[in-house]
C-alpha cells in the first residue's frame, strides 16, 4: 500500500489550487507525479470562498472545499497500488482559514 504522506499531499494541494483557478465548482482531474508515484485524482468539488479585504485589494481565498464525488489512483513500480489518500487529509492544505 502506496502511505500518502504531508509533502505528497501538499503535491495534490497545489495542482488542485492550480486548475481550480477562481472557480466555485471544479468537476475535472489532476495528475500527479511524486517520486516514483503517479497518482490521478478525479474529482467534483463545491468550493466555499471568503472575501479577505486589505488596502492593497480584496482577495477569495478557498475556505472549504466539498467533495461531491472523488477517486485518487496510484501507479508505482508494479503498476496500480492501493493508497491510503483521504480527502479530509487533503482539505487543510486546499483551504485558508484564520
Amino acid at each position: 500500500m502506496i502511505e500518502i504522506r504531508d509533502d505528497f499531499y501538499a503535491e495534490v494541494a497545489s495542482a488542485l489550487t492550480e486548475r481550480i483557478g477562481t472557480a466555485e465548482f471544479f468537476n475535472g482531474s489532476v495528475e500527479i507525479d511524486h517520486r516514483d508515484v503517479n497518482a490521478v485524482l478525479r474529482a467534483t468539488l463545491i468550493i466555499h470562498r471568503r472575501t479577505v479585504t486589505a488596502p492593497d485589494g480584496e482577495r477569495r481565498p478557498i475556505s472549504d472545499v466539498v467533495p461531491v464525488w472523488w477517486e485518487f489512483h496510484t501507479t508505482g513500480a508494479r503498476g496500480e497500488e492501493l493508497n491510503d489518500f483521504s480527502f479530509g487529509e487533503l482539505k487543510p492544505f486546499l483551504t485558508e482559514n484564520d
